[in-house]
């Protein structure tokens, strides 16, 4: 309280030309999100204002247009609330066709787009403080990822993404309660490995992972944070907020209803493929269709291989059930991958470049050791995301060959990583690994 009324005092004398004066919710979110230390919320805080003021912020809830593009194909929406009273956003991401918006509005209006949902998301906190009686200090976001597939891990698509997350992190800190995500695909770890390096640790934690078809009745389902009769029905629950892809005359507000109209669902649309004769650019594409578009924060490491030659990179889990995802793309001649497990301890000393840790006369393959994923062959250009649910401790290998027979060595781009097994709810099952190759062909 005390650091909650400094900070007030340092804001009490700006000019309100400059800014208005933040209230004691916003000083109290830029303070939480600073470990309430006063100088680094207060320099947060100040940028925040400046760039409000820049890109008018105030104004956007008033004058923001939805474009018709939006209108007829984004699948979110606000709609009723949490169990905490928290406002509840959905967005069913699974049908979103990301390159289809992206071309037809542009970056920029998806950014705009998002900001707009913030501003009302503090708006319906406000409004739900005084419906429920108590402080509301955020809201509550349900992704369905039913339907996700390599197609939304296109590389612009992924761009974009963190460039929202970053606006949205610098200027509505702490408005996160809660993120449910729900019918989580193979596919999602690869996409999570990527944008969580760009998300807040403290909203890192937030996040609840349900991989199963079921995420209404399992146990430890949502139900434990969303009351039954509020679950959509393509969810599981009776509240039906969505609308057939075919009905295009639905006015925008409809999209946005306030969850206050009592036991109104909010309309949210289905999504579906955007027409490419309402695409405005085709000039978003991946620059020389390699890696490197998404090559944030230095991920991702390069190994070049020999005919013949081996690279293996040993996992040691201990973690049973944790996730290990991986990220690659072939950028010269042609390379064989796979996934092996053992539970026998492996000594690298005494291999080479040619041989494998399993070569060795202690290794019997089905015996001591076995492949979980079987041998798949990638050629220039193509790139394989995947994922293994880790049920069993032991070592985890994940192994490239260039075969004997190319001309010329190979050479590749990968990445990989562990996600653990505490965040995640009930079934695990679709979250088991599967390639996708050609994966920059999913346009």
């Amino acid at each position: 309280e005390s650091k909650l009324v400094q900070l007030r005092k340092r804001f009490e004398h700006a000019s309100s030309a400059e800014y208005p004066e933040p209230d004691y919710q916003t000083l109290l979110r830029f303070l939480r999100a600073r470990d309430f230390s006063i100088d680094k919320a207060t320099a947060m805080l100040q940028e925040s204002l400046q760039w409000r003021k820049e890109h008018r912020i105030d104004d956007i809830l008033g004058e923001y247009k939805t474009p018709a593009v939006v209108e007829k194909y984004f699948p979110g929406g606000w709609h009723h609330h949490d169990k905490d009273g928290r406002p509840l956003y959905i967005l069913r991401l699974g049908t979103m066709d990301v390159k289809g918006l992206l071309k037809s509005v542009g970056e920029d209006e998806l950014l705009k787009l998002t900001l707009h949902i913030c501003e009302e998301g503090l708006k319906l906190m406000k409004e739900a403080t005084k419906l429920f009686g108590k402080p509301v200090w955020n809201w509550c976001l349900l992704v369905d990822l039913d339907g996700l597939s390599m197609r939304h891990l296109w590389r612009p698509g992924v761009k974009a993404l963190l460039r929202i997350i970053e606006t949205v992190e610098k200027n509505y800190p702490e408005t996160m309660g809660r993120v449910l995500i729900v019918r989580a695909p193979r596919v999602f770890p690869v996409l999570w490995t990527i944008v969580s390096t760009f998300i807040d640790e403290n909203t890192r934690s937030k996040f609840l992972f349900f991989g199963g078809p079921d995420c209404m009745h399992a146990e430890d389902g949502i139900e434990q944070y969303i009351d039954t009769d509020k679950i959509p029905s393509f969810l599981g629950g009776s509240c039906n907020p969505s609308i057939p892809t075919v009905v295009e005359a639905i006015p925008a507000k409809l999209y946005t209803r306030c969850f206050l109209s009592a036991c109104h669902c909010t309309l949210i649309h289905e999504g579906g493929l955007v027409p490419k004769h309402l695409y405005k650019s085709e000039s978003i594409e991946e620059p020389n269709g390699t890696i490197q578009a998404h090559d944030h924060h230095g991920l991702y490491k390069a190994v070049d291989l020999k005919p013949g030659q081996l690279f293996e990179l040993l996992i040691c889990n201990t973690d049973p059930k944790s996730v290990l995802t991986w990220d690659f793309e072939v950028l010269k001649n042609d390379t064989l991958f796979a996934v092996y497990h053992t539970e026998k301890e492996i000594e690298q000393s005494g291999t080479d470049d040619f041989s494998s840790v399993f070569d060795g006369p202690d290794f019997k393959e089905g015996t001591n050791y076995k492949k979980i994923e079987q041998s798949v062959k990638c050629r220039p250009k193509e790139g394989v995301q995947g994922s293994h649910e880790m049920a069993s401790t032991g070592t985890y290998v994940l192994q490239w060959m260039c075969p004997p027979s190319c001309d010329g060595p190979a050479q590749l781009m990968y990445f990989h990583e562990i996600l653990s097994s505490a965040n995640y709810k009930g079934s695990m099952t679709s979250l088991q690994s599967g390639f996708s190759s050609n994966s920059l062909q999913s346009r």
